[in-house]
């Protein structure tokens, strides 16, 4: 009699801390997602650790460049938020590109073109990126490079326009595909 009481009471302990452990993981994830709703979009970007959790393909690497450039755009944020914002957007570029822009012009220029974004009503509507189908690779003097396609779909004063911008992404020592340059395509004009 005795060791079966002892088998109940070892039975119900192991219930309660499977139980317990249950509750404790399940509450831990409430809680992380709560605070991750809770946090603007601006915050969100800021706060991808890039070091741990960057994009793996080079569709990946201009979406949240996308996120970002909206976030400059069309969202509040402090002066402090735009240098860390800015400074996302600089672990995603190539070293080649880093060389040609301190980071010092790269905010100068980049505050300059918000302000002009600003002083012309200009909202983006809305942003998208090819499929993963129509990313072209080539190899460039020996490095491998992508070509990915977005468009931004663009209010100014109740005139849509249409841009597309070709992304060149190349892959660095560590694998990591970086923006290395970027141009215009094309456009459209469409009105209200």
């Amino acid at each position: 009699m005795k060791k079966n009481g002892q088998k109940i009471i070892f039975a119900v302990v192991c219930v309660v801390i499977i139980v317990g452990l249950f509750w404790y993981t399940a509450a831990k994830k409430g809680n992380s997602a709560e605070n991750n709703d809770d946090l603007t979009e601006v915050e969100k970007v800021i706060t991808k650790n890039l070091e741990k959790n960057y994009p793996e393909t080079p569709r990946e690497v201009v979406k949240f460049y996308n996120r970002i450039i909206t976030c400059f755009y069309d969202e509040e944020y402090t002066d402090d938020e735009l240098y860390e914002l800015g400074d996302q957007v600089r672990l995603l570029m190539d070293d080649e590109l880093l060389e040609n822009n301190s980071r010092d012009d790269y905010f100068k220029s980049l505050k300059a073109d918000i302000e002009d974004y600003h002083d012309k009503s200009k909202k983006i509507e809305s942003s998208s990126v090819c499929s993963s189908d129509e990313v072209k690779y080539q190899k460039i003097d020996g490095d491998d490079c992508a070509y990915v396609t977005a468009s931004y779909f663009v209010n100014e004063n109740k005139s849509y326009t249409r841009t597309n911008q070709t992304y060149v992404l190349r892959k660095d020592k560590d694998g990591k595909w970086k923006i290395l340059v970027f141009y215009q395509t094309e456009g459209d004009t469409e009105d209200e």
